[in-house]
């Protein structure tokens, strides 16, 4: 299949620039597969999709801020957006795979400085783009970031430099079920849910299964290949609980939310659509052709032409009528990408 198949044309207006004042007031449109129906709802009518004995497994990361504003030592600004940590937690110093803008004039045994006496080392080049830097901060690196980090918001939403924390990004990219901090991402799917939405799931009979997956920076990354079938994902930490397992394996329906716990459950499922207490890696690529183990509904948000994850949508739903689906979002003005709108799929 060739990556042109998976275009589609969006008007540069429809990018959601912010989220929903209320999180649950967000539009949402249901497809249903088998037919090719498609209703144009609001998210806090979701309830009315589900039933007792379903299972809605959701994605409990939490995005760390992981953009840093930092000084050569020339006095030069350099943007770092951490990618992927390396080693311990627990180590004094951290390690980071990190993207750096601008890259010029860096190389090894360079050091940036930031506030509070921490500072970081440049100790390997992965690519034009990717480096290894070593942190140190006094108070511990992890307090750092708390403090200092910015909301690492995708290349697509504009924010002017240092306006990322009164704009409140750093609590409305983050879902309301949270946990675990690792992601540089946030699992946007799961942005749409308010506390009221989830006590009315879970008071008609609907189980929640929290997974794991910490979400990396290769979630922007463009398919490049002319072949989508030639497309390598980066791959992303997951963890499933014994809980959650025992949650999931007895569901009459899974309901996946995001393309994240989708990539978890259909990794781990065995043959019979079992899972089991495990943690690892993931570099699965779902395209169409792909046999679902797993998952009889998706919630997703409307993604990016030519992306991994509008070619995971297009294998579950069917690419023609995920092309006409989004056709209709774009004629109905819907909202696009991370803080955008979202479909229900049955």
């Amino acid at each position: 299949m060739r990556l042109e198949e998976f275009s589609y044309h969006l008007p540069e207006e429809l990018i959601a620039q912010q989220p929903y004042v209320d999180r649950d007031r967000s539009r949402m449109m249901v497809v249903d597969r088998e037919s090719g129906s498609i209703e144009n709802r609001f998210f806090f009518e979701i309830p009315e999709y589900f039933k007792n004995g379903d299972v809605m497994v959701v994605n409990n990361s939490r995005v760390i801020p992981a953009r840093l504003i930092g000084k050569k030592a020339t006095g030069g600004i350099l943007e770092i957006l951490l990618c992927s940590r390396r080693g311990s937690y627990t180590s004094p110093s951290q390690r980071w795979e990190v993207l750096l803008r601008p890259a010029k004039r860096v190389g090894i045994g360079s050091e940036i400085f930031f506030d509070e006496g921490c500072k970081a080392e440049v100790i390997e080049r992965i690519s034009d783009k990717k480096w290894v830097l070593r942190f140190e901060a006094k108070t511990g690196f992890d307090n750092f970031l708390e403090r200092h980090g910015r909301a690492p918001l995708p290349p697509y939403i504009k924010r002017s430099r240092g306006n990322e924390k009164s704009l409140h990004d750093i609590e409305r990219y983050q879902t309301v079920y949270a946990d675990i901090p690792g992601s540089v991402a946030a699992p946007t799917a799961g942005l749409h849910f308010s506390p009221s939405v989830l006590t009315i799931l879970k008071d008609k009979g609907v189980n929640i299964a929290p997974i794991t997956l910490h979400v990396g920076y290769g979630t922007f990354r463009p398919i490049e290949t002319e072949y989508v079938e030639n497309h390598t994902m980066e791959e992303e930490s997951f963890e499933i609980d014994t809980e959650a397992a025992g949650i999931i394996n007895r569901a009459e329906r899974v309901i996946a939310v995001g393309t994240t716990s989708t990539r978890v459950l259909e990794s781990v499922s065995d043959d019979c659509g079992r899972v089991k207490k495990t943690s690892g890696q993931t570099g699965l690529f779902i395209y169409p052709g792909y046999h679902f183990k797993k998952i009889d509904m998706l919630l997703t948000n409307f993604h990016l032409p030519q992306s991994s994850l509008f070619v995971l949508v297009c294998a579950f739903a069917g690419k023609d009528l995920t092309q006409r689906v989004y056709r209709e979002a774009v004629n109905e003005r819907y909202r696009f990408y991370s803080y955008g709108d979202c479909m229900l799929i049955l």
